[in-house]
């Protein structure tokens, strides 16, 4: 949008004497800048009055009259985030959703696709708050294929979009199939992945916990919550009211049908964990079964039934169908005996260890050691002359 030479400083004062006092230095900046056509620091500089929560009066009529003017000239993403503030701003969410719309069109160029999935990615946000779905999904599916295209690409781009594509999962609550529990799960930690979660609220990191947890153990594809147990974010529910939540994810990862008893009260409090009650029963015991296998020896896992029944609490009628899930998932790799009711495992799937899994292992490897000397000793012994020392 060309304007007359003297129209923009009129514009920057006019918008100086509306601005707070501690902030009018900016405008004598910005008009500074401008007449020296220094587009990278005035762009900068804009981003930097943009974030400061005072300036919000001042962004839209500062983004229609004065960055349009020079919107070509400066790096689109930058102009992205100076639109996305603006939005904010912006009370009417339909008003909101077309000035993100122009936005995304205003920078769909080959050269500047960044910055179109990130306007794109808004976009589609403010659709999931008004409830287009599918029109919301349409965009994201667009925005995936073109950040599959990129070799590399702005860590907040990725951020965006992993977020928003995990709440468009969380905001079909009601309708989430089991692989959009996995999808949500998926999303959100790439969204963590990209960000600090220090910049996250105490109530925000609280509340992604939370829902992170949830859909692990609602999941049928998660078994393995190495990633969420490790991740500090999971800490946030520590001394809250959900604690019980990260005690419950710990029990599975022991497979521990003990703790999970004492724990299960608490899953009447969420709906989602309750109308799964059967099914989290099912997944703990496949835990049960696969820490049974892990504790012991690889030289050692033959077991009969009434073994596996009695280590790890299940019903010894439920032990055949709980294997053959096991296998079918992936779990485990092995055979089982029908007749002489024996299963043969000599593969179970790797996970994340505590403390109690870690000394286990410790003990364990200590015997190995020691079966390592004797057979040397043996051989030592044995071989007397052969050998040479």
């Amino acid at each position: 949008m060309a304007m007359d030479i003297d129209t923009i400083p009129n514009l920057l004062a006019e918008q100086r004497d509306e601005a707070p006092d501690e902030l009018q230095h900016y405008f004598l900046q910005f008009e500074d800048y401008w007449e020296r056509k220094l587009w990278h620091e005035l762009t900068d500089l804009l981003i930097e009055y943009f974030h400061k929560e005072e300036s919000g009066p001042q962004r839209l009529p500062l983004f229609n009259t004065f960055i349009k003017n020079f919107a070509e000239k400066i790096n689109q993403l930058k102009l992205v985030k100076l639109g996305l503030e603006t939005a904010s701003e912006i009370e009417d969410d339909h008003e909101r959703l077309n000035f993100l719309k122009a936005l995304a069109d205003k920078v769909n160029k080959p050269a500047s696709q960044d910055a179109y999935v990130y306007a794109t990615v808004a976009y589609a946000s403010m659709q999931l708050e008004l409830e287009e779905y599918p029109a919301a999904r349409s965009k994201l599916d667009e925005c995936e294929r073109i950040l599959d295209s990129f070799d590399s690409v702005e860590t907040a781009v990725h951020a965006s979009f992993y977020k928003t594509n995990a709440e468009y999962y969380k905001a079909r609550n009601a309708s989430l199939t089991q692989t959009e529990f996995a999808s949500y799960y998926k999303n959100a930690l790439l969204y963590l992945a990209c960000i600090d979660i220090n910049d996250l609220t105490l109530s925000e990191r609280q509340h992604r916990a939370y829902d992170l947890s949830i859909a692990a153990l609602v999941s049928d594809s998660i078994y393995n919550f190495g990633e969420l147990l490790l991740h500090p974010i999971l800490d946030s529910l520590k001394d809250t009211p959900h604690a019980w939540l990260r005690g419950l994810l710990f029990a599975f990862n022991r497979g521990d049908l003990r703790a999970y008893d004492v724990i299960a009260s608490n899953i009447e409090k969420n709906k989602l964990l309750r109308e799964h009650q059967n099914f989290l029963y099912q997944k703990i015991s496949l835990a049960a079964l696969t820490e049974t296998v892990f504790r012991r020896p690889p030289h050692d896992r033959a077991m009969t039934f009434d073994t596996i029944a009695e280590e790890t609490k299940v019903q010894p009628d439920e032990i055949e169908h709980l294997i053959m899930k096991a296998l079918s998932l992936g779990l485990l790799k092995g055979t089982i005996d029908q007749v002489a009711e024996i299963a043969r495992i000599n593969w179970v799937q790797p996970k994340v260890l505590d403390m109690k899994q870690i000394e286990a292992m410790r003990g364990r490897l200590r015997e190995w050691d020691g079966s390592v000397n004797q057979l040397g000793n043996w051989i030592e012994g044995a071989g007397k002359d052969v050998w040479a020392a």
